[in-house]
């Protein structure tokens, strides 16, 4: 499904380059669950935002469901993304001025969704997440975990392919990251494919296996 060949991120300062990832050579089979690990500034977020295309300054070759990522365009790029990926973030990144509901229309308004059809999509998926009664609270209004849940709930609404999850549980506790990794665990049993980067043992145990960065490089 993700296939990387000799894809390296550096900056340059002049005559010198700084790099951020190194050589990286990796296969994921499409419904596996892997986990991105390795110390801090390793490069392990770099790698998930350039497989999430988020990120375009970088060379080597990128093939996505046998697409040569590394051949296309901001825009065709844009449209994979959309198309087949969800993006779980540490930090949320939910939108403060709307509630759970609109936070979780926003993917759906991307892809020319009708709005009844929009409507009863977020109604599924708060009644999946237990969360029908917070539809129209602001995430202020939400503990960390529940806004974690959500912002999971939003990544999935429209089906992708694959989640890529950065420190999905960095700022919970440990019921509610065990909480999140279920939910985890649950979405790749039913065949989405799931790339996460942490530094928690108990997280990456839920994963089929580990890829582990030091310095740039992949760790065999």
């Amino acid at each position: 499904m993700i296939s990387l060949r000799n894809v390296e991120k550096f900056f340059e300062h002049g005559p010198s380059k700084t790099f951020v990832l190194r050589r990286i050579n990796a296969d994921i089979k499409e419904g596996e669950f892997v986990s991105i690990m390795g110390p801090s500034g390793a490069g392990k977020s770099t790698l998930l935002h350039l497989i999430g295309m988020h990120d375009s300054a970088w060379t080597g070759e990128y093939f996505f469901l046998d697409q040569p990522v590394h051949k296309l365009n901001k825009k065709d790029r844009n449209e994979i993304y959309k198309k087949y990926f969800g993006f779980v973030f540490q930090s949320y990144h939910l939108l403060d001025s709307l509630t759970v509901a609109e936070n979780l229309d926003i993917p759906l308004s991307y892809r020319n969704v009708k709005k009844g059809e929009r409507e009863a999509m977020v109604g599924d998926m708060l009644d999946k997440f237990n969360m029908v009664g917070k539809k129209d609270l602001f995430p202020n209004q939400l503990s960390g975990g529940q806004q974690q849940l959500v912002a999971i709930a939003r990544a999935i609404i429209a089906s992708p392919k694959v989640i890529l999850a950065d420190e999905p549980t960095g700022n919970l506790h440990s019921s509610q990251a065990k909480e999140i990794m279920e939910v985890f665990k649950k979405l790749n049993e039913e065949g989405t494919t799931i790339i996460q980067v942490t530094h928690s043992e108990a997280n990456a145990a839920y994963s089929h296996r580990v890829i582990k960065i030091v310095d740039g490089w992949i760790q065999d």
